[in-house]
């Protein structure tokens, strides 16, 4: 008789959606809850996004921007390393263009802009320029009571952050009182329970939903969209919110 006991393979890590891929570039639909790339802020033994990346494609792959661990939507990665440095002077030009999908607390004002400098990822340091504006897209007040308040009001946002600094979208609407939702790190601790417990929303509700670049290969203009996962699709359900154009 064999006192063996097989020893069990961890189930394969589910394949990244890719949204385009040519020679030059591809764009990947980031799920929320993965890092892009080992840091020292994450621990040793974390699934990331590259190295899944590098299972799927063959060659080489360069990070052309980033994206928070939490935040969902779609990653640029270069072929070689002249793309890469290309599409950066495209960001360091500011003439990529990004919009994000945000659900906040609160119901801002239809459109609007935030001017706060931020510091960099270790939250302190030099403060530097930081822009970040808005369109609001609908509102919803939600039946549920917590504290004094017998509603909630939230309201669904498309954001477009003119500049890149560490966790911006999240910090500038933390700093007008508008957090986002789902937000563990600058959000409100209370809404996010209220998510979690009344629509089983588990995630930050900030997902990257189009990027365009002018193709470094060809100049052509580059226009790529990323769809909302199931979280995402099934809050806009509930809060009666149409899906974004």
């Amino acid at each position: 008789m064999n006192d063996h006991t097989p020893s069990q393979t961890a189930p394969a890590a589910p394949a990244l959606e890719l949204l385009y891929q040519d020679d030059h570039l591809l764009a990947v639909n980031k799920p929320a809850g993965l890092a892009v790339h080992r840091s020292r802020l994450v621990g040793a033994d974390e699934d990331y996004l590259i190295d899944r990346l590098r299972l799927q494609v063959e060659g080489p792959l360069h990070l052309v921007h980033r994206l928070d661990r939490a935040t969902s939507g779609v990653l640029l990665v270069a072929r070689s390393t002249e793309v890469a440095a290309e599409l950066g002077r495209q960001l360091m030009a500011r003439t990529v263009d990004k919009t994000y999908l945000a659900a906040v607390r609160g119901w801002p004002a239809e459109q609007g802009e935030i001017d706060y400098p931020l510091s960099g990822a270790s939250l302190s340091g030099e403060a530097k320029p930081a822009l970040t504006r808005w369109r609001r897209l609908a509102t919803v007040e939600v039946p549920i009571a917590q504290g004094k308040y017998p509603q909630q009001r939230y309201a669904l946002l498309e954001v477009t952050p003119e500049t890149g600094r560490y966790r911006q979208i999240r910090r500038h609407f933390h700093h007008i009182s508008h957090h986002l939702l789902g937000d563990t790190s600058h959000g409100r601790g209370d809404h996010n329970r209220l998510l979690r417990q009344h629509f089983g929303v588990h995630r930050l509700l900030l997902h990257a939903r189009r990027i365009a670049v002018v193709h470094p290969a060809t100049g052509a203009s580059l226009r790529l969209e990323a769809p909302l996962d199931r979280e995402w699709l099934r809050l806009l359900d509930a809060f009666g919110w149409p899906q974004p154009l």
